[in-house]
């Protein structure tokens, strides 16, 4: 497949989006142009960040969805959209190895192979948080308003999945169509967009869908329906019913750890870009390095859930030592001392609970 060709000028001089491709989109507001001797995190380190990531990921989504499928009668609707996340994870893990050779080399691997890897990287960056507010949601009704019935439906749960997938696939679109293998003078090949000649309109546009559509009405969403579980587990004095919702409020705090700094920087990027804010060469060049480390955090997200349901859910380790007794892996004796009377996957006592 021919790959485009452009200038340093064309492409350093555009208003190029970091935060698809973690490279530096230089705009100066001087006279003088605004170079690029900035701090940047080492390729090396990023590739081993990458690999690494990659490799628990792969290892951990794959024992959380084994473990999910295998306790086919004890499994909750919280556990089916823990099984998509997983699925969400895993999937993006597997661009991982392309993206961490892609920082050393370049961008070897053709517009095919971009458009691919980048519709991972943005159904999973939807995926995610859509989930996570389906599962607040479902907590919200079964214990703020008692829904038992209703919240345990499963044939519902799989629509409701199928249309986040759906709508991530949708929200995905326009990156997809517009990204491109490119070649740049004197610096190598790129994977990135190119909009024509309304670059700079369809660059908000693809900056406010995820930020408003993928993180801040989820977000809304969740603070929401959790603020008021909350308060009725701590004004009814439901001390089971706490503890067992530690592991789904630790898997929502970890993606906010991981994701909410990258997108408070990609609001600031915004608003320069919307000349809100003033722009300047430094401040450009603080924001771009400020994007590239937090996008390299929020990559972590990846292969940090499986570790909460190891270490925080009691029922995910038991079910998991169950797998390994009918394997005989482990004893009876040893798998009866780690009993546990829970009916969810996700912790000690969700769906038992309510």
């Amino acid at each position: 497949m021919a790959l485009r060709f452009i200038t340093n000028e064309d492409f350093w001089g555009s208003a190029f989006d970091n935060y698809s491709d973690n490279f530096t989109d230089i705009i100066a507001s001087d006279a003088m142009p605004c170079v690029l001797d900035s701090w940047r995190i080492n390729k090396y380190f990023v590739m081993v960040i990458y690999s690494l990531v990659f490799l628990l990921s792969l290892l951990g989504n794959s024992l959380v969805m084994l473990v999910i499928l295998y306790n086919r009668i004890s499994r909750s609707v919280t556990d089916i959209y823990l099984l998509n996340l997983a699925i969400a994870d895993l999937l993006f893990a597997l661009s991982l190895p392309i993206w961490a050779a892609s920082k050393l080399k370049g961008w070897l691997y053709g517009t095919s192979l971009c458009k691919i890897v980048s519709l991972l990287k943005e159904v999973n960056f939807y995926s995610g948080i859509l989930l996570l507010a389906c599962i607040s949601v479902d907590r919200y009704l079964a214990i703020v308003h008692a829904t038992r019935a209703l919240t345990q439906k499963r044939h519902w749960v799989k629509f409701v999945c199928l249309a986040i997938w759906g709508l991530s696939l949708l929200l995905s679109m326009p990156i997809i169509l517009s990204r491109e293998a490119i070649q740049i003078e004197d610096y190598g090949f790129v994977c990135y967009e190119n909009f024509g000649t309304n670059t700079a309109k369809w660059r908000l546009v693809l900056r406010i869908l995820p930020q408003v559509f993928g993180f801040v009405l989820p977000l809304l969403v969740m603070l929401f329906c959790y603020g008021f579980t909350l308060r009725t587990l701590f004004e009814a004095r439901m001390g089971q019913k706490h503890r067992a919702m530690r592991v789904i409020f630790a898997v929502v705090l970890v993606f906010l750890l991981c994701w909410l700094p990258y997108n408070l920087v990609l609001v600031a990027d915004t608003l320069m870009r919307t000349k809100v804010i003033q722009e300047t060469c430094w401040r450009r060049k603080e924001i771009d390095q400020a994007l590239e480390a937090t996008e390299v955090l929020g990559f972590f997200h990846s292969c940090l859930n499986p570790l909460i349901y190891a270490f925080i859910g009691q029922k995910f380790r038991h079910s998991f030592l169950k797998i390994l007794a009918a394997h005989g892996m482990v004893s009876k004796e040893f798998l009866a001392r780690h009993q546990v009377s829970s009916s969810s996957f996700a912790s000690s006592s969700v769906s038992a609970a309510v």
